[in-house]
């Protein structure tokens, strides 16, 4: 398709569309490599486990002199102003896959 030859761009679009939350390709226009993997049930399982550490912190159960809970680690996004401005082009995202 990026050389003009192939499928459609229409067609093309509408597979990528339907590609997995936890694919690189969605991975790679949110924002990075240190996305992939990270679908909705990995968010939503996070935000559970930091939400009961901090109901267990506020009811009293865990100890003043006890250590800090700590979170669920999560993908940093790398801010640039480039990526901040814009989604990610095709280009870009061809680049990256070029890059392995």
């Amino acid at each position: 398709m990026i050389a003009g030859r192939g499928p459609s761009p229409t067609l093309v679009l509408s597979l990528v569309q339907r590609l997995p939350d936890t694919s690189l390709t969605v991975a790679l226009a949110s924002g990075g490599r240190q996305f992939f993997g990270w679908g909705q049930d990995r968010h939503l399982t996070a935000d559970i486990y930091d939400a009961l550490n901090t109901n267990t912190r506020a009811t009293g159960q865990w100890g003043k002199k006890a250590p800090k809970i700590p979170e669920f680690p999560r993908p940093k996004a790398k801010t640039t102003a480039k990526a901040s401005k814009r989604p990610a082009s095709v280009a870009e995202i061809y680049q990256q896959f070029r890059g392995r």
